[in-house]
Formats: C-alpha cells, sequence, structure tokens
C-alpha cells in the first residue's frame, strides 16, 4: 500500500483481521496512481499472493521483489483527491474505489498454478494450438503457442459481437490482433491456417459462460480461415523484403523507416509487427523516420482530397445548425406540412434569396420530407409558397444528424429565408420505400431464423425500385436457405400485423429484444420498431429511425433477386417488394414462356432439356477438337511430315479455325511422336494464336519460351509466356501464320548454329 496512506493501514488491519508485517507501505509514485499531471488521483492498496516458499523472490518493497512467488493478484485505487497543479491537491467532492483484479491470476490462485498460462482455460488451448501446429506446448515455441491462445480468445469475441477485419476503426484493431498471432503460427513452421482449427476448443470452453461465441462459431471459423490464408501470402512476401534488408544490418542497429513504412503500406505490416519480427535479432526500428513517411502519405492524401469541399461543407453545416437549430421531423405521422424556410445554401455558400431557375438546398425548421439515412434513400417531392414559388425536391439529406437539407430547383419566382412554404412528400415514393424499409426487418429477422443469430447487419440499401441487404455470414446462401428466408418473409406479409413504434432508452430497447447495430451511436431515446409474427410475440423488433408500413400486409410482396458476397465474412441479398416483385416473376416467367416455345417443350421439361442439350453440346465440341488435333497431327500414325532444321526435327503445323485452348493438347499430341520441336498456329477470326513445344533433351538449347516470340513478331503479336517446353503466344495478323512458322523454324536454325 502507499506508504503514507494510514487510513487504508488501520482499515486493512481492522477489516482484513491481518497482522501489521503482512501490511508492506511503499514510499513510491507506483502506489499512487493518476490519470495525468491533473485530474482524479489516489493510493494504492495492491493484494499479493504468496505461492510459497520453494518460490525464489521476496515481498513488494524488498529487494528481492522481483521474484515470482509474491504476485499481484487485485488493485484497488482509492479514488479521493483531485490533482489540480503540481504543488495543489483537493478532496474529491466524492470519492471512490476503483477496483481491479485479474480474472486468470484469481483462476491460477485457486487451481493451484504459479503461471496464468497453465490455468484450465488457457492450458486447453495452449495444448489444441500445439496439436495443431505439431510443436511442443512447453518447449522453445512456448511463447507462440500462449501469444496464440491468448489472441484467439480476443478475435473470436470481437467478431462474435460483429466486427470483421478492416483497414480502418475497429476492424483494423482485429485484423492486427489476428496478424500477430498468424505470425507466431508462421514463426513455428505451420504451412497451412491453424487458428481456424482452435476455435471448436475455445468455444467447447467458454461457450456456457458465453452463448454468443456458439453461436457466431461459423462465422468466426470462416473469418479466420480466410484472414490466415490472404495473410500468409502477404506474410511471406513481406518477411522476403525484411531479410533483404536487414542482410546488411548489425545488432544493435535500426531498419530504416522508410522501408518499415513500406512493409505497412505494401505488404500490411503493421509496425509492432516488424518490431515484433526484429526483436530477436536485436534490432531495432527508426520509428521517427516510420512517423514522417507515414505523414508524408497523409500530406499527399491530403492534397488529393483538397477541392472535394467536404471540410468546407461540413464546416458550413456546424454554423447553420449553430444557428438555426435542428430540423423537427415530421414525416412519421404525415406526408405534407408547413414551415419557414431557415437557411439556403447555393454553390457551397449561403444566401438569402435563390431566384428562379436555380439550384439550391433549403433548410426548413420543420419538415415531413425524410433525410437519408439508415440506407433509406431520402424523400423527394415539392414544396410551394403562397406567391407561387415552387421547389422541386429532388433529394433530402440529414447532416449532423438532425439538419434536414432539401436538394431543389427553384420554378416560378424567388425563394427567400423566411419565407413560408407548403411541403408535399413524393407520397407514392415514399410508400415504396417505406414498403422496401419495413421488408429488410422482416427478412433480416428470417435470416437469422434460416442461417443462425452471427448473422449481423453490416449495411443496407432502401431504395424505392429495390431494397439490399448486408449481413455477416461465412459462406454463400444456398437456394433451399434462400427459399425458406423468402417464404418467411412473404408469411408475414400475409399475416398483415401491425407494424408499432414505440420510444424508450436504449437499454430499455434491448431488454425488451430490440436488435442494436453494434457500432452505431444512439441517443438518450430511441425509436423501436416491432412487425410480423402477432401482437404477443412479434416477429422482429428492431431500433430504426426510418419510415415504415402501417401493417405488414401494405408490402404487397417479396421477391429475393440475388444473392453473393461484398467481402470477406459479408454477404448480400438484394431484393423487390410489391408491385416490382410482381413485374420481375411476370418478366420471368415470360422468358420462360419464350425458352419453352424456342425448344417446344413445356416449362416443367425446361431443366431436362437444357441438360440433354448442353451434354451435346460437350460432346460435338470435343468430337470437333479431337477432328482438329488429328488433322494437327496429319491424321495419320505416322504424322505430319517432319523436317529437318540443323539436325533438329522440327514439325511447324497450320490449323484454321482451333481455339487456342485446344493447341497445347495438339502439340502435347505431337511431342509423343519423338524428339523434336513443335509449333502449331490457329487462325480464327483474323487473329492468330501459337503454341511451341520442345520435347525434354532439347531443353538445354531450346527455350519455348523465345521461339514462340519469335513466331508472334510475325503476326504482329508481342512477347509470349509459359516453361521452356510449352510456350503460347498470339497476333492479330491471321494471314501471316505461314509466316510465323517460317519465323519459327529460322529461330530454330539460328539457335542451332549459335
Amino acid at each position: 500500500m502507499y506508504a503514507e496512506d494510514d487510513q487504508a493501514f488501520d482499515l486493512w488491519k481492522k477489516i482484513a483481521g491481518l497482522p501489521e508485517d503482512r501490511i508492506i507501505r511503499i514510499p513510491t509514485s507506483d502506489n499512487f496512481w493518476a490519470m495525468g499531471p491533473t485530474g482524479p488521483c489516489g493510493p494504492c492498496s495492491e493484494i499479493f499472493y504468496d505461492h510459497g516458499e520453494h518460490i525464489e523472490g521476496g515481498p513488494p518493497g524488498s529487494p528481492e521483489e522481483d521474484g515470482d512467488r509474491f504476485t499481484e493478484i487485485w488493485n484497488l485505487v482509492f479514488m479521493q483527491y483531485e490533482q489540480i497543479s503540481e504543488e495543489q491537491r483537493v478532496d474529491l467532492p466524492k470519492p471512490s474505489i476503483d477496483t481491479g483484479m485479474g480474472l486468470e491470476r484469481i483462476a491460477a490462485v485457486l487451481q493451484g498454478k504459479h503461471d496464468n498460462y497453465d490455468i484450465d482455460l488457457m492450458r486447453s488451448l495452449i495444448e489444441a494450438s500445439a496439436e495443431a501446429s505439431g510443436q511442443s506446448a512447453d518447449a522453445d515455441h512456448a511463447v507462440s503457442h500462449r501469444v496464440i491462445a491468448d489472441h484467439l480468445r480476443s478475435v473470436s469475441f470481437l467478431i462474435a459481437d460483429g466486427v470483421l477485419p478492416s483497414n480502418e476503426g475497429r476492424g483494423y484493431v482485429l485484423r492486427r490482433i489476428m496478424r500477430r498471432a498468424m505470425r507466431h503460427a508462421h514463426m513455428m513452421g505451420c504451412k497451412d491456417p491453424v487458428l481456424w482449427r482452435l476455435v471448436p476448443e475455445l468455444v467447447a470452453q467458454m461457450s456456457q459462460a458465453f452463448p454468443e461465441l456458439g453461436r457466431a462459431e461459423p462465422l468466426i471459423t470462416e473469418t479466420l480461415k480466410l484472414e490466415e490464408t490472404r495473410f500468409k501470402q502477404t506474410l511471406e512476401r513481406g518477411l522476403r523484403l525484411l531479410e533483404e534488408e536487414i542482410e546488411n544490418i548489425s545488432e544493435g542497429n535500426s531498419l530504416s523507416g522508410d522501408v518499415a513504412f513500406r512493409l505497412y503500406d505494401t505488404y500490411g505490416f503493421p509496425l509492432d509487427l516488424t518490431q515484433d519480427a526484429l526483436r530477436n535479432r536485436g534490432i531495432d526500428v527508426d520509428t521517427d523516420g516510420f512517423d514522417v513517411a507515414m505523414e508524408r502519405q497523409r500530406e499527399e492524401a491530403r492534397k488529393a482530397w483538397a477541392g472535394s469541399g467536404d471540410a468546407a461543407t461540413d464546416a458550413l453545416w456546424f454554423e447553420v445548425r449553430e444557428r438555426v437549430g435542428a430540423t423537427e421531423f415530421l414525416g412519421y405521422e404525415t406526408d405534407t406540412a408547413e414551415a419557414r424556410v431557415a437557411a439556403m445554401v447555393m454553390d457551397g455558400s449561403e444566401v438569402e434569396s435563390a431566384p428562379d431557375g436555380a439550384d439550391a438546398v433549403i433548410v426548413v425548421n420543420q419538415t415531413p420530407f425524410y433525410g437519408e439515412s439508415g440506407g433509406q434513400m431520402g424523400d423527394s417531392g415539392v414544396m410551394f409558397t403562397a406567391e407561387g414559388t415552387e421547389v422541386i425536391v429532388t433529394d433530402t439529406q440529414k447532416h449532423l444528424g438532425d439538419v434536414h437539407a432539401h436538394k431543389g430547383s427553384v420554378k416560378g419566382g424567388t425563394l427567400n429565408v423566411g419565407d413560408v412554404v407548403e411541403l408535399r412528400v413524393n407520397a407514392e415514393r415514399r410508400q415504396r420505400l417505406r414498403s422496401n424499409h419495413s421488408a429488410t426487418h422482416l427478412m433480416h429477422a428470417a435470416l437469422r431464423r434460416t442461417l443462425g443469430d452471427h448473422v449481423i447487419q453490416k449495411g443496407s440499401l432502401v431504395a424505392p425500385d429495390r431494397l439490399r441487404f448486408d449481413f455477416a455470414h461465412p459462406k454463400a446462401v444456398d437456394e433451399s436457405e434462400l427459399q425458406a428466408i423468402e417464404s418467411d418473409v412473404n408469411a408475414n406479409i400475409r399475416c398483415n400485423a401491425t407494424v408499432g413504434t414505440v420510444l424508450m432508452s436504449p437499454d430499455e430497447a434491448v431488454e425488451n429484444g430490440a436488435l442494436a447495430l453494434f457500432g452505431e451511436k444512439y441517443g438518450d431515446e430511441v425509436r423501436v420498431v416491432r412487425m410480423g409474427g402477432d401482437e404477443g410475440a412479434p416477429n422482429s423488433v428492431e431500433l430504426c429511425g426510418g419510415t415504415h408500413v402501417d401493417r405488414a400486409g401494405d408490402i404487397g410482396f417479396f421477391k429475393i433477386i440475388g444473392e453473393g458476397a461484398v467481402a470477406a465474412g459479408v454477404r448480400r441479398v438484394e431484393a423487390l417488394t410489391g408491385l416490382a416483385a410482381a413485374d420481375y416473376v411476370r418478366a420471368e416467367e415470360q422468358a420462360l414462356r419464350e425458352v419453352a416455345a424456342v425448344l417446344k417443350a413445356s416449362p416443367s421439361d425446361l431443366p431436362e432439356r437444357v441438360r440433354g442439350l448442353i451434354e451435346d453440346r460437350k460432346r460435338l465440341e470435343q468430337e470437333l477438337a479431337d477432328a482438329r488435333r488429328k488433322l494437327a497431327t496429319g491424321g495419320t500414325e505416322a504424322g505430319p511430315e517432319a523436317k529437318d532444321v540443323a539436325g533438329i526435327r522440327y514439325i511447324g503445323q497450320r490449323v484454321d479455325g482451333a481455339s487456342a485452348k485446344d493447341l497445347k493438347a495438339m502439340v502435347d499430341d505431337l511431342k509423343q511422336s519423338g524428339e523434336g520441336i513443335y509449333a502449331i498456329v490457329a487462325v480464327n477470326e483474323g487473329k492468330a494464336s501459337l503454341v511451341v513445344g520442345v520435347t525434354g533433351t532439347l531443353e538445354a538449347n531450346f527455350d519455348a519460351v523465345e521461339l514462340v516470340k519469335s513466331g508472334a513478331q510475325a503476326v504482329g503479336g508481342k512477347g509470349g509466356g509459359g516453361r521452356s517446353d510449352m510456350a503460347q503466344a498470339g497476333g492479330p495478323d491471321g494471314s501471316k501464320a505461314d509466316e510465323a512458322l517460317s519465323a519459327i523454324e529460322e529461330a530454330i536454325s539460328s539457335r542451332a548454329a549459335a
């Protein structure tokens, strides 16, 4: 405890019943906590556990305190002062205790372990890591196993909470933690991804206390596997560069900051990962140089960004918000309202009036127009004055969270700040937006029921003509799952349940089962939208500020039209509702009927007929390829006529109509006829494709890549690629096919003479 804290000394002696020799006063700043030069502060009491005389070390404050016998398991900060300045400290009006103890340390004490990593939870993960990597848990790689076990827990909980690896924000923090663990797996010689294989052990150990781990297990597993597969490629390239750079750096010296930044910028190596990789070699990193390179890149980025107007626009809207206040939104109850023009912006500057024909952004004190947010597009419509001035509103944006900015064109007069206007939302467009937004809620609930509770919204678009929904899921959603999701949503639409909203605090909303988006900022009061199911057990409960239908049946009909990947571990479903969905189905049916008419089959027979046609085409293509190969090889056992070119057997063949992909097989067939060099040129639609093959014993003197380049030049091509025994090229001038074969022949002759 802090040496001068007599009150704590007396209380420990009285409450804990400890003898005075067990309460140690330490006269250092280590036992007086402060958040900085100023602010709340207070003395500490640290609780240590004695592991026994068989462990070296002495109690805190003794010369042997650095030993391992006494381990701190708890720390109490008595927050009772405020540091005003270096010389002045005053009592806090409401003192408190900031208490912190390590779960693993307490577990180690209870389990009779001296090392936190020997407790049952950590040990099971370490042994799983040892088994997966094939490296002993307690030998040279013990530290790597500990890093992997510890970081596996961190990343798994982050992913379960909806965080996915990215290059910014919390996703970047997650990626850095993952990559440090993955580098340790690499250090142990693991050739394949390892971390994902440890997830079942973690779930088995911790999912009873944290059920979200079990629900998110597929997402965690797939995310780790994908990320480690990609990182291994990046790591290998980056480590090669690092090895090249440190060849001439001796122990005690530093790696250039520019090189460290290049590793970060090009290969995704965070600075701490580079430092970690060099620490065991006794090599530092020039962090100042790294910071200079980072700032240089930021400055270049700022220059490239300058002129976008974003910064100026933000400052402008802050000024508007400060002066005129927030816009009151009336759109939940009405599509029309009367308001007063509070501010106008033209060409990035505030104006007092907008003339006839001008494009302006108009702020009013209250509006029924929804400003784009939460994935829902902004409303359009019209506003007009009693004097006949009209504004055709094409979009509504929301700035700083509560300033609704109406973008529009002024018609029939001048609009002035202070004018009273009537606002009318485009009701038909608004209804389509409502339908699509409500459908996303029903689909979100259906996705979670069908795929699992790990499904978390990662983004959405609610447009008047369509909707899309991005969500966390580790693999493609198959056709049967999509059908189940679609049927689920349509079943709730047919139930025609009331869509209800209620205002409550965020905590109350979550307690009542509302889904909140991880990372979203919510105010003191939130809007909870409940829909589907029955009144007692709604199908969907979410926090949402958007506009919605009054009853689920107003959506009409829901149709999924697409599913695909957006990023690692993130899928996207696109869908239509109402008349748009019906029109889509009608168009699909019409296309189906037209195909059936062409094939003279009923729609129900089409799958089998199409499969048959595909098989027939494959068979015919194979037969055609075989015929072309026979043509290329002369169509006889003896094959095409060979030439003697400087003592080398050479066959050059032209095949009109053959595809480029068939040429290699043709050359392979020719190579079976014996030692030699073989070339085939195919002419298709005026273009030439060339392949050259060289048999094994001739590879020492002849390179197929160089030979095919000679032929490519004759047909107007550049370069060529492949291996020394087989190479391919092409060119735009198929009329020079024979010249290409002659050029290859000349190249063989020249090389043989050399």
